[in-house]
Order: C-alpha cells, then sequence, then structure tokens
C-alpha cells in the first residue's frame, strides 16, 4: 500500500502525517508513507484544502484532519 500525505507543512498536515505513522505502526499495515509539499504536485490530485490522505493514488480524506480511527477504517478496507 503507498500511502502519502499531501500538504505544505501546516501544523494541520504534520498532524495528519503523525497520526497516519502512529495508525499504519500500530496496526502492522504493510505501506509506505510518503510526504508531499509541492504544490503543483498536490494540485495534481486535485486538491484544493490540506491536508489530504491519499492511498494508491486515490484521494480519501481532504481538507481536514481525521480521527485515528477513521485513519484506520480507510487503511483496512
Amino acid at each position: 500500500m503507498e500511502i502519502k500525505i499531501l500538504g505544505t507543512g501546516c501544523p494541520k498536515c504534520k498532524s495528519l502525517e503523525k497520526l497516519t505513522r502512529e495508525v499504519v505502526e500500530h496496526n502492522g499495515i504493510d505501506a509506505t508513507i510518503s510526504k508531499v509539499e509541492d504544490i503543483v504536485e498536490i494540485m495534481k490530485y486535485g486538491v484544493m484544502t490540506t491536508p489530504a490522505l491519499v492511498v494508491d493514488g486515490k484521494v480519501e480524506i481532504k481538507g481536514r484532519v481525521p480521527s485515528s480511527d477513521e485513519i484506520k477504517k480507510v487503511l483496512t478496507r
């Protein structure tokens, strides 16, 4: 599974990255997590409000920081 955190480095973006890493680690999910900070790359996903969570190329959550439970649900479907 490939996970991308889209965000320019704001506190919400950092919070989403931290939460996502914690969920992956605590649940033994096999995933690669990367951070995309380039605004042009972010816009390629059609995201206008950050942060956003992209899983295997699909934007799952954008414009807010979800709960750990919500991230887990997205990653374990």
